[in-house]
């Protein structure tokens, strides 16, 4: 009690009283905390990278500030994992855990878990990660009255493209758009996912949605029909438009597959509904365009020739540029959108791997 009333007796020999009163020159706090065991929580890495269909582990532990035991035992730990949406203001439940008590939610159920290797240990194991995973994620921990979080970024290893459907340029609201991607085995893309994919030199003209809603291009070579010759290059940002009345590109993000991505070798060139047909004589669909764009990216596919893909498109990947074969850059080519009952061409076929 002396102690306390000697800490309170320094505090007011020290503080200022009002700004208006000018009789003190300086100003000090005082702050007086308890020394009971304060709960910390800590994310080891920040950042985590895997692929789709891996596993991975978002590390988190807390201790207590004050006590060499992770907890005090008078309380049970309650551990919540949640995923933060892109502007943090809302969260979506994946796993809670009290005691013996355990529980995921939406599509995490059944691929979600606490590590526990030890007392203080709740970090979180994903396995079969999907394209959806990517993001940041909260851990929490609470006992009793004291609680703290720590926030962990799951990164994809994967590969941004723009796409427009056969409509053409400016076509998709954002609910199309979304649709779009997951129908080209993709998601629609984060704005970091655009610009890692601008750093490494994504280059493209047209604005496309990103998954928070907003609009953006990425430009690496300023030009007059892109913003002009005299501006930096960057990541463009057109702002938030009516996700329904509002009609853009899309960028579209995918990782790696579990299937085998493969031109077919077919004695006669196709029609689009042949070519469909060929990929399912042969036990495969016809390949989609975050297919092409996947192996291409990640695995390095290398094809000349110009093939059918699911949404009636005709593309071929190039890693190697050569005469005649994309000579200037990497890249997959677009041919376009031709008639399909009268075109023909070769295919790309995909055989998923059970």
């Amino acid at each position: 009690m002396k102690s306390l009333l000697f800490l309170v007796l320094v505090s007011v020999c020290w503080a200022e009283p009002h700004p208006g009163n000018s009789s003190l020159e300086h100003e000090r706090i005082v702050h007086i905390q308890e020394n009971g065991p304060r709960l910390l929580v800590v994310a080891e890495q920040a950042k985590i990278f895997s692929h789709r269909g891996g596993n991975v582990t978002l590390p988190c532990k807390f201790y207590h500030e004050h006590t060499s035991s992770a907890s005090s035992g008078t309380h049970k730990i309650r551990v919540k994992w949640t995923k933060l949406t892109y502007d943090y203001l809302k969260e979506v439940d994946v796993f809670v855990a009290m005691g013996h008590h355990r529980k995921s939610y939406g599509s995490y159920q059944g691929r979600v878990s606490l590590r526990e290797s030890s007392e203080n240990d709740a970090s979180l194991v994903i396995t079969n990660i999907k394209l959806e995973d990517y993001g940041r994620y909260k851990c929490e921990v609470i006992e009793g009255l004291e609680d703290d979080t720590a926030v962990v970024t799951l990164n994809l290893e994967g590969v941004v493209f723009p796409y427009s459907p056969r409509l053409g340029r400016y076509n998709l609201n954002f609910h199309e758009a979304q649709r779009a991607c997951a129908e080209q085995d993709s998601v629609m893309a984060s704005f970091d996912q655009l610009y890692d994919a601008w750093r490494s030199g994504l280059d493209w003209c047209n604005a496309g949605w990103l998954s928070d809603g907003s609009v953006q291009y990425p430009i690496t070579k300023p030009r007059e029909p892109c913003g002009g010759r005299n501006t930096v290059p960057g990541v463009r940002n057109y702002g938030f438009w009516d996700k329904d009345k509002s009609h853009y590109d899309v960028f579209c993000f995918t990782s790696n597959f579990n299937g085998r991505f493969y031109y077919l070798i077919h004695p006669t060139k196709l029609t689009y509904d042949e070519a469909v047909q060929a990929c399912l004589k042969d036990g495969s669909q016809i390949a989609k365009v975050g297919q092409i764009f996947a192996a291409w990216k990640l695995l390095g596919y290398d094809r000349c020739d110009a093939g059918w893909l699911a949404d009636g498109s005709v593309r071929y990947p190039i890693s190697r540029p050569r005469k005649r074969c994309s000579p200037s850059e990497a890249a997959v080519r677009f041919v376009g959108f031709p008639d399909k009952k009268h075109k023909l061409y070769g295919v790309y076929c995909f055989r998923a791997y059970n």
